[in-house]
């Protein structure tokens, strides 16, 4: 299959706006993007984000955080945008999605605050702690389609990704998990188009909930999700790496860090998410 390229690929069209008035953009949620019970988060956070590019002077999210009111659905929905101030370099902005009940009723789906600025004009200038998460060769990782059985089972959202979960932190999947919190593989879009700002939002959240390596899987809900966006991406698979240290009162945090080929780190991000319930656990995978 021919590799897709930036803004002609499955995720551009199915993140697509389309401006209605000033500020206003319309969209439709693709189904393709679910996994269970409603949209992933971070598709639905890259729609959002890719109206704020229309919106506001700058081209690039620096930091973009959402908060998740309700589960998105696909089909028709809107995005309200809105300018808090606009700089030389930086300029803020939010966004709402909402939706349309059955019986006509608007629902908010994600509220966003995010700064936006132009990733081409940062500094080179990096110095830095962090590496590289250790990470198996691609070819020896751990695809979707060898989970025994449907443990992803009505996962749509899987099948327009090239996720490899590195064995390491793949215990889950065959009911030995690790017990460390950390998720660790190589990310991609499964049409082969190169990562850009608007698909690191995607990155964060695409691998499994990190809960599962300590042996709890089943729906996990993204309640509010923060990314830092550090650098436009070199060509090439993605690693992302994502750990839990505190599950907690029916909730936990996860930190992620995504590189790129150039060894670059690229975003980072911290969500907050529901823990699964007891009456989700025979589920193991989540929309957020």
């Amino acid at each position: 299959m021919a590799q897709a390229s930036l803004g002609d690929s499955e995720f551009d069209r199915d993140t697509a706006v389309t401006q209605r008035t000033p500020g206003t953009y319309a969209a439709v949620l693709s189904p393709g993007w679910s996994i269970i019970r409603a949209l992933n988060g971070g598709y639905t956070l890259a729609t959002a984000g890719r109206a704020l590019s229309r919106a506001l002077p700058h081209p690039d999210p620096f930091s973009i955080t959402a908060h998740y009111l309700t589960p998105a659905a696909p089909g028709p929905a809107e995005i309200r945008t809105g300018t808090v101030r606009t700089g030389r370099t930086v300029s803020t902005g939010t966004a709402a999605l909402v939706q349309y009940a059955q019986d006509g009723t608007e629902v908010e789906r994600l509220r966003v605050l995010a700064t936006y600025g132009d990733l081409d004009g940062l500094s080179d200038d990096v110095r830095t702690g962090a590496k590289p998460p250790a990470i198996a060769p691609r070819e020896e990782c751990f695809r979707s389609s060898d989970a025994p059985g449907d443990t992803f089972a009505d996962s749509s959202l899987l099948q327009r990704l090239d996720v490899r979960m590195d064995p390491a932190t793949c215990g889950w999947a065959v009911g030995k998990p690790s017990g460390t919190g950390e998720m660790r593989g190589w990310f991609g879009l499964a049409d082969g188009r190169d990562p850009d700002p608007l698909s690191l939002l995607l990155a964060v959240d695409a691998l499994p909930p990190a809960a599962f390596e300590l042996g709890v899987t089943g729906w996990t809900p993204t309640v509010e999700l923060t990314v830092h966006v550090r650098a436009r991406p070199a060509p090439g698979p993605l690693r992302v790496s994502i750990a839990t240290r505190n599950l907690a009162g029916g909730f936990l945090e996860e930190d992620a860090e995504v590189w790129d080929s150039a060894d670059r780190l690229v975003a980072q991000s911290r969500q907050l998410a529901r823990a699964p319930r007891p009456k989700d656990l025979a589920a193991a995978a989540r929309p957020s």
